[in-house]
């Protein structure tokens, strides 16, 4: 919405806009000073308030994984699920907010292993420190801020975890879901003839009735054609090639980007300290981490992690929290930690949020800058990639503003900026399998009352990764009803159609009495074949979809008798199905592994109904206001 925003504020109109909201504010904003505070929170759980902002944000992110997706971004404004997401947000504050009154945290190393493992993070699939500190600025972050994020983020998590590994799965459980999922039953089956003696006369009076009784089979469907201008960056290349002199400029301005930063070896034993500890608890928990640290040696240092770290991350590995860079930690635990030399052990370090760290310094390696030489492919192909940027930024800004400028055309763009003028089949509100109607951006755009009632040219529409569109309506053709002279062959088929299947099920009704009273199912089914299943399970090849999800249906046999049932095919033809034999799954073709991961599953589908009963729980005995008309 706001790249829309950006894209439209071009020419006088705009300033001109913008002046008068200037001025309002000026002018009006100081009754702020004398008016109580307004509320602009989507929910309040418990007294901490959800903003407007977190849930935008929270919005805007799933929106863009949906567009990204190439799925339908639209549903993103429908209310219900605009209350699916608030919904979720109160759970997670619920779940957040007892972690903390249950005195739970996140341990150290999973905060340092999640960071870790993010993709954006790495160089050559491993985690790279400048490559973290460097897109943290570029986002305007800090190490410590980020952490917290992080923090905050696995906390979530924190009793959803815990249910789960609460959760006992036992053999028991194991065969009575493996007995259902690969239950076995013998089947017999009869494809009935399709009837021959149905009346296959119908008049123009029966087709007209059925034409005005079912319209909305015989629409054609609402479509548009577009016209539309593409940028598209892998079009755009730069005319000139970095020099070696810019190169080395660029090397020199930000050299402290290939400065190998001096890493440390560290293992850390944690005492917690709760959250709203009293004077008692942090005294308590102070006196402990000083015993240890007065004990801690670099021989020992392991073994009391592993007795007495509440890190439960890192403890089994003795403490051991890998190699560090200065930034990656919290500004207490890094602070000491730069601070020690080599083989040093602290005095307990109290970080926020955490609890007191003894850290042991295990080893240093010295860092050093990368020279020109070893970076000059990079640094080529940075200068390349910036070039190609701004070329694109500068051509997608300008066809921003040309078709803004002139909103009933593409015509003075495409001439302006030398840019062909394309065009689509047409397509409905589905969209295309493929080419440009098969974003959902653009279909969105397409049908939008600015682009479609209004007749505008489209705002860009970013389709990412450098590559936007302007787009405008070519041709639009209202749905409508086809007429009936097209469709009469279709619905006299239609109505024979539904006279066969009526026909078909009663003679398979007929035919179920009979086996049902005892007469054997080749007898009743005269020349017709009778196809056998031994063994059919859930998800059978040779058996007709249908008839396979109704022999799981019916009930177990009784004193050796079948079970029958009639079954409608989609064609209108039936089919006479007999169930003979139900067993369980056959155990010996289930190895180990697949019992393990089974029981993993359970374990943890059963921790996410737990959770979900806590949240309903929590939901009960909680003080929750929540603002829809904000959402």
């Amino acid at each position: 919405m706001l790249q829309a925003l950006r894209n439209k504020l071009h020419g006088w109109p705009a300033i001109l806009v913008l002046g008068i909201c200037v001025f309002a504010v000026a002018f009006f904003g100081i009754e702020s000073y004398f008016m109580g505070r307004t509320d602009t929170f989507v929910a309040k759980v418990n007294g901490q308030e959800i903003s407007q902002q977190q849930f935008q944000d929270r919005l805007n992110s799933l929106r863009q994984q949906a567009a990204e997706a190439k799925s339908d971004t639209s549903v993103y404004e429908k209310p219900e699920m605009k209350q699916r997401i608030a919904d979720a947000m109160i759970a997670q504050a619920l779940l957040t907010q007892t972690s903390e009154k249950l005195g739970m945290q996140v341990p150290v190393s999973a905060v340092r292993d999640r960071i870790a493992s993010l993709p954006y993070f790495q160089l050559n699939g491993q985690f790279d420190p400048t490559t973290y500190r460097n897109t943290l600025a570029a986002q305007g972050m800090t190490p410590s801020g980020f952490e917290a994020q992080v923090r905050s983020e696995l906390k979530v998590q924190l009793l959803p975890d815990a249910l789960v590994g609460s959760v006992v799965v036992t053999d028991a459980d194991v065969d009575r879901f493996l007995n259902l999922q690969f239950q076995r039953r013998d089947l017999r089956f009869v494809s009935l003839p399709r009837a021959t003696d149905v009346d296959g006369n119908v008049t123009d009076a029966q087709i007209d009735e059925y034409y005005k009784a079912h319209p909305a089979d015989f629409m054609n469907p609402e479509t548009v054609s577009l016209s539309y201008l593409e940028v598209n960056g892998a079009d755009l290349k730069p005319e000139t090639q970095a020099s070696d002199e810019e190169l080395k400029k660029r090397y020199e301005a930000e050299k402290q980007r290939f400065q190998k930063a001096e890493q440390r070896l560290v293992s850390h034993i944690l005492i917690n300290v709760p959250k709203n500890a009293t004077p008692e608890q942090q005294k308590a928990a102070l006196a402990k981490a000083d015993k240890i640290a007065a004990e801690a040696t670099p021989e020992n240092f392991a073994k009391l992690a592993e007795q007495d770290s509440e890190d439960l991350g890192s403890k089994r590995q003795g403490g051991d929290l890998g190699w560090l860079e200065k930034g990656v930690a919290n500004p207490a635990f890094d602070s000491a930690l730069f601070a020690l030399q080599k083989g040093q052990v602290s005095k307990p370090v109290l970080s926020p949020d955490e609890g007191y760290h003894i850290i042991y310094l295990r080893d240093v390696r010295a860092g050093d800058v990368k020279p020109f030489e070893e970076v000059r492919a990079q640094l080529a192909q940075e200068a390349a990639k910036a070039e190609s940027d701004r070329l694109y930024n500068d051509v997608a800004g300008k066809l921003a503003d040309k078709t803004y400028q002139s909103p009933s055309t593409l015509e003075t763009a495409a001439q302006e900026l030398k840019l062909p003028i394309k065009t689509t089949e047409a397509f409905s509100r589905q969209g295309l399998p493929t080419g440009l109607a098969a974003n959902p951006k653009v279909v969105a755009a397409a049908f939008s009352d600015d682009v479609l009632a209004q007749g505008n040219n489209s705002s860009l529409i970013d389709l990412g990764g450098d590559h936007a569109v302007v787009i405008r309506v070519e041709k639009h053709v209202p749905a409508a009803l086809r007429p009936l002279a097209q469709v009469s062959d279709d619905i006299r088929k239609r109505i024979v159609d539904e006279r066969t299947a009526v026909a078909a099920k009663k003679h398979g009704d007929e035919l179920l009495v009979r086996v049902q009273k005892g007469e054997d199912l080749q007898t009743v089914a005269g020349t017709a074949a009778v196809h056998t299943v031994a063994d059919a399970q859930r998800f059978q090849d040779n058996v007709p979809p249908p008839v396979l999800a109704q022999a799981f249906k019916l009930p177990h046999p009784a004193d050796g008798k079948p079970q029958y049932a009639v079954v409608q095919l989609p064609d209108g033809s039936v089919d006479l199905l007999a169930v003979d034999k139900v067993q369980g799954a056959d155990m010996s073709k289930i190895s180990a592994e697949e019992r393990t991961a089974l029981r993993d599953q359970m374990r943890q589908a059963y921790g996410s109904m737990q959770t979900q009963g806590l949240i309903d729980a929590l939901k009960l005995s909680s003080d929750i206001k929540v603002a829809a008309d904000r959402m």
